[in-house]
Parts: structure tokens; sequence; C-alpha cells
């Protein structure tokens, strides 16, 4: 282990470790963070904010009985760890001590993520120029752009999880973040789009297809394209889903309901449904950590297991979902290393991490075609899914449909319905598989993680679309 990193020799670890179950704790854990953060902030036509910070802490965990101690500190001198210890060991008060095992070292199978040009290292001008380069290829992309926003950031996370089983593992995880927002006006008529890039990935990554001018672009067509758009009808139709995008759809209508603390408490639609058909045999769904460069990727999840790719629903059939320790033993589940916290002041939490539909065998052609008046759903702005599954998300761009072809431009429309109706309503799924933005971020429970999610083209038979009452 790294003692200059974190400060912290392996007898610290064993002794907190220690302290934790000195009052009759089942399991101790020590999460112990350093996270070097790095961002910027263009607008108005200036760099208008830069910050720069350094966050070093640790959680400690105690577990008995399905109860939950937890206590962290940023102070890593042995009487503030040592008090963070006998805090979380509170929750066992009047047990019988135990014992850590000895603590071994292990390292993560997967090699990490290759580097060319680290972010986290580069010079302030690097990222400055940048900035400069995608707000200017946004300002000047459209008469109609008036506005442009663009951030950079970058961080780079190391742990330490230490727990009384005898683990004893690191991570290092790079993150990279480019996000810019545009605000196109004309005719008194206001709009916006937005674009990013980014993952566990180096600078080099944003050339080519996340290039500067590429995001920008994107952006800036979005704002622009909305301008036209007009509202579309409402009523029951068929809705193909677009490819990438429209895979938040995805993580929010069906991925936080297979998180396992959810249906372990019996409040997911999904609960008593493992083994059972909740979709059509077209839909298989995985969660997979372990995807290279993903912004959601991990090589440890944040309870020092190794995550694995996650079957969810296959063929229809719901066979799996996202376990964290606890929700593993009360279910008596196998781990998916899925257990994930926003940082060192957190205790884990069941987490989607890259969640998506698998590939189908339709052409994305063949879909659009097959619907004679419906909705071609493009971009999300979000929406709000129930414990039992019923959901309302706004379109935020589309196109409607009309014998089989895409014609006119529509915006602001709302989806309604419930995820086991809309899986089962999963007639047509394409070979086009790809991933929304790697901008993404997904809160629960106060807490913020990293995610990514996907789909290909899909095709929903029928599906309440909020519109105009006018054609």
């Amino acid at each position: 282990m790294d003692e200059n990193l974190f400060g912290l020799k392996k007898s610290d670890l064993e002794q907190a470790l220690n302290l934790g179950l000195s009052k009759g704790g089942e399991f101790s854990e020590l999460f112990v963070e350093r996270r070097a953060h790095t961002s910027l902030l263009m607008e108005d036509d200036i760099i208008k904010d830069t910050a720069e910070n350094v966050v070093l802490g640790l959680g400690v965990r105690v577990i008995r009985d399905g109860q939950t101690g937890y206590a962290y500190t940023s102070d890593l001198s042995e009487e503030a760890v040592h008090a963070a210890a006998s805090t979380a060991a509170s929750v066992a008060a009047g047990g019988a001590p135990r014992k850590p095992f000895p603590l071994k070292e292990t390292i993560p199978v997967r090699e990490p993520d290759p580097l060319r040009i680290p972010s986290h290292a580069a010079p302030l001008e690097v990222k400055i120029r940048l900035v400069r380069e995608t707000y200017d290829a946004a300002r000047h992309f459209d008469p109609a752009v008036n506005k442009v926003k663009v951030s950079l950031s970058d961080c780079l996370q190391n742990v330490l999880i230490a727990n009384s089983e005898g683990l004893l593992v690191e991570d290092r995880r790079p993150m990279l973040r480019l996000g810019c927002l545009v605000l196109a006006e004309k005719g008194g008529r206001r709009e916006s789009g937005f674009s990013g890039g980014g993952g566990r990935v180096g600078l080099e990554a944003l050339s080519e297809a996340m290039s500067p001018a590429a995001i920008a672009a994107d952006a800036a067509r979005e704002a622009a394209d909305l301008l036209e758009a007009r509202d579309a009808p409402a009523g029951e139709m068929p809705v193909v889903l677009a490819a990438g995008h429209s895979g938040v759809f995805i993580h929010e209508a069906v991925g936080h309901l297979l998180e396992a603390d959810f249906v372990r408490k019996k409040t997911s639609v999904f609960w008593d449904k493992l083994g059972r058909r909740v979709g059509s045999g077209e839909v298989t769904i995985f969660d997979d950590p372990t995807l290279p460069s993903f912004r959601g990727s991990y090589r440890v999840d944040d309870e020092g297991t190794v995550p694995s790719k996650t079957p969810l629903v296959e063929k229809g059939v719901l066979t799996g979902l996202l376990q964290d320790r606890i929700s593993a033993r009360i279910l008596r589940r196998p781990l998916t290393g899925h257990g994930r916290r926003q940082d060192f002041t957190c205790p884990p939490l069941p987490r989607m991490s890259n969640i998506f539909v698998d590939r189908g065998e339709f052409d994305p052609e063949d879909i659009i075609r097959s619907v004679k008046k419906g909705l071609y759903a493009e971009r999300f702005l979000g929406g709000q899914v129930e414990d039992s599954g019923k959901f309302t998300f706004t379109v935020s761009s589309g196109r409607l449909i009309e014998n089989g072809r895409l014609t006119r431009r529509v915006k602001h429309v709302t989806l309604i319905g419930s995820n086991l109706d809309i899986l089962r309503k999963m007639t047509m799924v394409g070979s086009d598989l790809a991933f929304g933005l790697p901008t993404g971020t997904c809160s629960k429970d106060g807490q913020d993680v990293p995610v990514t999610d996907g789909c290909p083209t899909l095709k929903v038979s029928s599906m309440t679309v909020g519109g105009s009452l006018e054609d």
C-alpha cells in the first residue's frame, strides 16, 4: 500500500478495524480517499472561474444485525481515526468484542485505463485552450446562438479499502468532463442545447468524435433545431427511442428499481419478480462496471469487491440485481460489485454504473419504417419514477414519424407509463447499440456518482404521449 499517499500504515488500519469490532460488531470497514480536483468555467467571453482543491479523508463503517454505524474524519491523525472507529462501533454497543483477520493486500485484476495525456497533470494553459476552443466554436456555429457556457473538470481519486475480513485494496480513478451549454434565440423564442465528452480518459480523448468542435456543434445544433420545433400531438401511439441518448430512460425507469436495497425493502415493483418474465423476449439489460474508460467504470467498487458485467433482464426474464454487501447478505445473492459512494463521508449503496439495453437484431431503419404514425424520441430532459414503476419523462427533442419516415421536429414532449408495461411493449430492438453523453451523474439518497447509460434503437408499440391536443 502507498503509505506516502494516505499517510497511514497497515498497522494503523488494523488498529482502526479492531476498534470497529471492539463493541461486538460483525464487520468493520475503512474507506480512505484522496481526491485532487480542478474545474474551469467560461461564459460571457471570459474565463469566469477556476478552482483547484485536494480532499483527504477516511470513513469507518461497522455492521451488526443488519444495522450500520458510520463515522468519518478529514483528520487522519491516530486520535481522530480512533475516535471515528469508536463512534461507528457504537451501533454494536453491548456485544462481545471480535478480532479482525490480518490484512492481506490484493491487486485489482483489471489494469488501469491507459492515459496518454493525464488531465490532472496537464498545465492550466492547456485546459484553458480546450475550453476557449469549445466556446468559440459554439458561439459562431449559428447566428441564433446568443449565450454559451463551457465547463471543464478533471479529478484524480485514489481510494484504499480495508475490512475486518482481511481485505486491503487500492484503486486509482481518473475522471475528465468537458461540457457545453448553448442558448439560442430567434423571434422571441429561446431554446437550449447541451453536449459533452469525457470519462476515465486523458486529454487525448478530446479529439475526433469528442473534439471541442464536435461537442460545440452538437450542443449548438440542438439549440438551433429546437427553435424550429413544434409541440407533438397527444395520445396513445408507438414510440421509437433513439439509440444512445435514450439510455437515460432505461436508467431511470428500470435501473433504479433493480438496485437491491429497494428490492430487499420491498419498495420496488420488482421485489418479487426474480426469475419471472417482466418484458418482451427482445429485451436484455446489463449493467457493466468493467467497460474500459467509461464514466461509470471502476476496477473495484467502494466496498473493495471486484465488479462484473451483471445481467439484469435476459430475453424478458428478470435474472439479476445490483448488489452491495448488505443487500447481498440479506437476499442471499452473490456480490456484483455495485456498492458505491460519493466520497468518504458517505456509506456505500447499491448503484448503477454503466447500464444498457443490449443490441438486438433489427435494422434501425426498419424499426422506423414499421411505424405509420408515432414519435421518435431523441433526447431527454429527465423524469420522475415511483416505486410502483409509474413514470413521467420529458423528451427535450424528437421527431414525428409519419408513414415510416421521420418528419417535423417536436419538443418538450411528455411520456407517461409504467416500466413493466413498457418492457413488455418493446417489440423491436435495434442492432445499433450506442451510449449517451459521457457526462452523466446519478443522484440517490443525497449521493452523486458518475454513470453512463445506453441502448440501441427501441420500438415501444404503444405509449401515452403528452403534447398538444391539436395535430
